[in-house]
């Protein structure tokens, strides 16, 4: 799986569990997502849970945070890292 095709299947879940209603094209790899309020942290959490089931990875506790989960390309590229 690539980075790309990673963060593709993020995007569309942010777009659908986050910003139901949102064009595609308004969500972009470098759009803040905690730090922008798209995503609180309940909604870090089961992001969390989905990127663990979705890829079968495991994320460690200080990687459900804003460093690692603010943009849908350090999203991805965090998945990435752990494949």
């Amino acid at each position: 799986m690539t980075i790309k095709e990673i963060e593709q299947a993020v995007t569309q879940y942010i777009l659908k569990e986050c910003l139901s209603g949102a064009k595609p094209g308004e969500l972009t790899s470098s759009t803040p997502l905690i730090t922008g309020g798209i995503v609180d942290s309940l909604g870090a959490l089961n992001l969390a849970l989905f990127l663990e089931d979705q890829f079968k990875i495991e994320l460690q506790g200080h990687e459900v945070s804003k460093d690692y989960l603010n943009t849908t390309a350090s999203i991805a590229n965090l998945v990435y890292s752990k494949l």
